[in-house]
C-alpha cells in the first residue's frame, strides 16, 4: 500500500489535504521517520501530481475502535433511511460528547447515545445543546447520559485546555485554524488576542512558535480558566502568554500595536476598526457572513484600512458552516 512521505512540520496541512481529496486512509496509521512522517494514502494517479514523494509502505492498521466511521454508519442498523437523514453534525470535546437531537429523534435519543459510545468509547458524558444565551455566548445544556458535569480537559494541537462548558465558549471545530494561524506565526512576534476565551488560540500558538502573546477575556470564569491552562501546559509551551481580564473596547486602545492581531470576534461584534488600529502587519478577522457578502465585507476592511492611512491586502477564507448560506470566515488582513 502506499504512503506519502513528507517532512514533520508539514505532515497535519498535508494529512488535512489528503483528507478533502479523499486520498487518506484511515485504516492505517501514520508512521515517523526521523524528520518525515509517512502518511497512509490510497493508491490513486494524483497522489503523484502532489509534489511529495509516493513509497510502498506497509503501514500498521489501527484497532476497530478506531477506523474512521462516522455516527450514520454505526446507526444504520437501527435507525430507518429516513431517521438517518435527521441525524445533526455533533462536537466531541475532551470526553464530553455534544449533540443535538431534532424532534424527529427524540425517540431513538438512546440508540443515539449507544452509538456514540460505540464510536467514540472513550467518552464518559453525552450532552444536548440549547441555544447561546447573554453576551459570552454560553449555550444551555443538558445531560442526556453520563457523569453530570460539563467541566473537561480537551486535547489538541498538543495542548490540553481545560474547559468547563456552562461557564465559557468554546468551539472544539477550530482545531484547524488555530493550527495554521500558529503555523503563520515567526518567532519573536508580538501577539494580541481579544476575546480570547479560555486560550485556546494563544496555548497553540505558544506551543510552538517563541511569541510573546497578549490575551484579553471579559468573563472572568472563562478568564480563571485560561490562568489555569496556562499553568496546565508550563512544560509545554514555547511562547509567552499574558492573560488580561477586561473589556476589549476598553483595553485594546491602552495597548501598544502588535505584529500580529488574532481576532475570535463573537457574532454579532463589530470591532475591525478596533483591531486594525492594534496592527501592524498582519490582523486575522473572524465574522460571520452571507455568501452573498463575501464580496462586500472585503471592501469593508479595504475602506477600514484607507480610514487608517493604510494599505492592505485581503484574503477571506471560509472557516465552517454557520447556517444555510452563512459561514463563519477569516479575513487573514497583511498590512503595509
Amino acid at each position: 500500500m502506499p504512503a506519502l512521505r513528507v517532512p514533520k512540520r508539514e505532515a497535519e496541512p498535508v494529512k488535512r489535504m489528503l483528507k478533502k481529496l479523499g486520498l487518506y486512509d484511515g485504516k492505517r496509521r501514520p508512521k515517523r521517520e526521523g524528520e518525515f512522517v509517512l502518511l497512509p494514502v490510497i493508491e490513486d494517479p494524483l497522489l503523484h501530481s502532489l509534489g511529495y514523494e509516493v513509497l510502498p509502505s506497509e503501514l500498521p492498521l489501527r484497532p476497530e475502535r478506531q477506523l474512521y466511521k462516522n455516527l450514520e454508519s454505526v446507526l444504520a442498523g437501527r435507525l430507518s433511511e429516513d431517521e438517518l437523514k435527521h441525524l445533526r453534525r455533533y462536537d466531541i470535546v475532551g470526553d464530553i460528547a455534544v449533540i443535538q437531537v431534532p424532534r424527529e429523534l427524540s425517540h431513538r435519543v438512546d440508540d443515539i447515545v449507544w452509538g456514540l459510545r460505540k464510536v467514540h468509547p472513550f467518552i464518559r458524558v453525552v450532552a444536548q445543546k440549547g441555544f447561546h444565551e447573554g453576551a459570552f455566548r454560553i449555550r444551555e445544556y443538558s445531560i442526556i447520559w453520563g457523569e453530570r458535569r460539563l467541566e473537561t480537559v480537551h486535547r489538541e494541537n498538543g495542548v490540553q485546555i481545560k474547559v468547563d462548558l456552562s461557564k465559557a465558549f468554546f468551539n472544539p471545530r477550530m482545531k484547524g485554524e488555530r493550527y495554521r494561524l500558529a503555523q503563520l506565526v515567526q518567532d519573536g512576534e508580538r501577539i494580541l488576542i481579544p476575546f480570547a476565551g479560555v486560550l485556546p488560540y494563544a496555548l497553540v500558538i505558544a506551543r510552538y512558535k517563541r511569541a510573546k502573546i497578549t490575551a484579553v477575556e471579559l468573563n472572568r470564569e472563562a478568564y480563571e480558566l485560561g490562568l489555569e491552562n496556562i499553568e496546565l501546559n508550563r512544560e509545554r509551551l514555547k511562547g509567552e502568554i499574558e492573560f488580561i481580564h477586561g473589556d476589549v473596547f476598553d483595553v485594546l486602545p491602552e495597548l501598544p500595536t502588535h505584529d500580529r492581531v488574532i481576532s475570535p470576534t463573537p457574532r454579532g461584534v463589530d470591532a475591525l476598526a478596533l483591531t486594525l488600529g492594534r496592527a501592524e502587519k498582519w490582523l486575522h478577522y473572524y465574522d460571520f457572513v452571507h455568501e452573498a457578502d463575501v464580496g462586500a465585507f472585503r471592501t469593508k476592511i479595504m475602506d477600514a484600512c484607507a480610514m487608517l492611512g493604510r494599505e492592505c491586502g485581503v484574503r477571506v477564507k471560509k472557516v465552517s458552516d454557520f447556517k444555510p448560506h452563512v459561514f463563519k470566515v477569516c479575513a487573514d488582513v497583511g498590512l503595509r
